[in-house]
């Protein structure tokens, strides 16, 4: 084995994993500038990628592409805890995704190990109306009592962005779009069956836990067209509070905002109390706000991420100027934009500006306001 002994680096040193099934170019040239960044936060070494062939012979904190699944994977990197990491850890593959957000269609409907009933309960007043299932006699049952109240959403779990999703109006749409589902992928991971909303605006709500300083925000993500003309997402405008939730609320927040904050809230005590061996220095909530079909309005969190996203470049901004001894809070944005003739303002910081394989010329950046003189 190669030996990374280090004796000028007692306190350890900031890796990257790359954990994903894929991660783009471009995404992982985000996450090594982020990495770096945290590692200079924390006053430690910057080492690059990890290495299993590499016998590391002082304490690492990983910046993982994705949220580590299971304990014995955490255990084997060195996990114990959310100071060991910028993301998440979670015992099993299904909790990292929005299938832990609703409840079974039934007490004794199918779900896998390690399913908790607790949370469903516990988060019931801050979610949509819906329900998670691993059956496909589960998933018709589900929907045929959701239209009853009007359309719904049928949503893998695994899924990003909204991709694979379908509305559904009627029993014959659902019968026919279930028979397009893997039955396998959804005993393993479920399916969600949720209510449709209309007029729809969408909060992002979270906390990071680095160097022992908690930040909490609430923001609102951005459209762009991308190269191909498609409209994809284009970064997210937050506020940043220096503290946690409750000192988030502190601030004069618009009440739909507020709402947003005490449902992730509850969804991210929940998910601490009721899934053993889960634990997160990241943690962001998507909270989607709307009129259902019965014409009232709605609020509740769709899903979450424990792992490094697209608002963490905005997140460690503000860690760096809360750092420097900024009070309060500050507004931070992270924005994407596609093609070359793309200009930077002023004082941005880039995270990426270059030719992508999987998306042409894109560009990252970063820019940090003060709170109280931005609209």
């Amino acid at each position: 084995m190669i030996n990374a002994d280090a004796p000028h680096m007692p306190r350890g040193a900031v890796v990257t994993l790359a954990n994903r099934a894929r991660d783009p170019k471009h995404e992982k040239a985000v996450h090594e500038h982020l990495a770096k960044r945290l590692a200079a936060v924390k006053g430690l070494t910057f080492l690059g990628e990890y290495d299993q062939a590499i016998e590391y012979s002082h304490p690492l904190y990983f910046v993982p592409s994705g949220t580590i699944i299971g304990t014995d994977a955490a255990r084997e990197l060195g996990l114990d805890d959310e100071e060991d990491l910028f993301g998440g850890v979670v015992p099993q593959g299904f909790i990292e995704t929005k299938a832990i957000t609703h409840p079974l269609v039934r007490p004794e409907a199918d779900a896998p190990r390690g399913w908790s009933r607790d949370f469903a309960a516990r988060v019931s007043g801050s979610v949509l109306p819906g329900y998670s299932v691993f059956s496909l006699d589960d998933a018709r049952e589900a929907g045929r009592r959701l239209l009853h109240e009007g359309s719904l959403r049928l949503k893998p779990v695994r899924a990003t962005g909204g991709r694979g999703q379908e509305r559904i109006n009627t029993e014959q749409q659902l019968d026919d779009a279930l028979e397009h589902v893997d039955a396998k992928e959804m005993a393993q991971y479920g399916l969600v069956l949720e209510a449709n909303l209309e007029h729809v605006t969408t909060f992002s709500v979270g906390q990071i836990r680095v160097a022992g300083r908690t930040l909490s925000y609430y923001g609102t993500q951005r459209l762009t067209p991308d190269n191909s003309g498609e409209t994809v997402y284009g970064g997210s405008d937050l506020v940043v509070s220096d503290g946690d939730f409750e000192a988030l609320l502190k601030l004069d927040l618009p009440e739909k905002a507020r709402l947003a904050v005490m449902q992730a809230q509850v969804y991210d005590d929940a998910a601490s109390a009721c899934f053993r061996g889960f634990f997160a220095s990241r943690r962001n909530y998507d909270i989607a706000q709307g009129v259902d079909g019965r014409g009232r309005a709605c609020s509740g969190v769709l899903e979450q991420s424990w792992r490094i996203g697209g608002a963490s470049g905005a997140e460690i901004a503000a860690l760096e100027t809360f750092i420097k001894g900024e009070r309060g809070a500050v507004r931070a944005s992270t924005v994407e934009v596609y093609g070359e003739s793309q200009a930077v303002p002023p004082g941005a910081t880039v995270l990426f500006r270059d030719e992508d394989a999987d998306v042409g010329f894109i560009t990252k950046y970063v820019v940090v306001e003060d709170y109280g003189n931005s609209e």
